[in-house]
């Protein structure tokens, strides 16, 4: 069988512009696929939905590819900073054939909601 059938290429972009191409598998993760290739996509919650840090650009041919955001994803992009509308959250992305090609754009910041319930105090 050839392994190739399952295999999905996509390209990373970060934040100054250098494009990083990887190949992933059918059903991998984007936020843990980045972290893999040394991408700086940071996931701060693990994959829980409780940050943005991990808050990508989907290129807009394969945006409408992916399935509808859920509610708690919409509510947690609302607070990410320089927010679009085709925001997404890296750990809620997973690769299909679809998206073969699929570039994803990281943001010029995120901003971390502090998942152990710490806040911060004014210098």
């Amino acid at each position: 069988m050839d392994t190739f059938n399952f295999s999905v290429n996509i390209t990373y972009v970060d934040k100054d512009g250098k494009k990083t191409k990887v190949r992933g598998k059918v059903g991998d993760n984007a936020m843990y696929l980045a972290h893999r290739h040394g991408i700086e996509m940071e996931g701060a919650c693990e994959a829980s939905l409780a940050c943005t840090t991990c808050h990508v650009y989907v290129q807009s041919e394969y945006f409408d590819k992916l399935p509808p955001s859920e509610e708690k994803e919409d509510d947690l992009l609302d607070m990410a900073p320089f927010l679009k509308e085709n925001s997404r959250l890296g750990c809620q992305i997973t690769l299909t054939k679809d998206l073969e090609g699929m570039e994803l754009r990281l943001p010029k910041a995120t901003r971390n909601f502090y998942v152990d319930g710490h806040k911060p105090t004014p210098h």
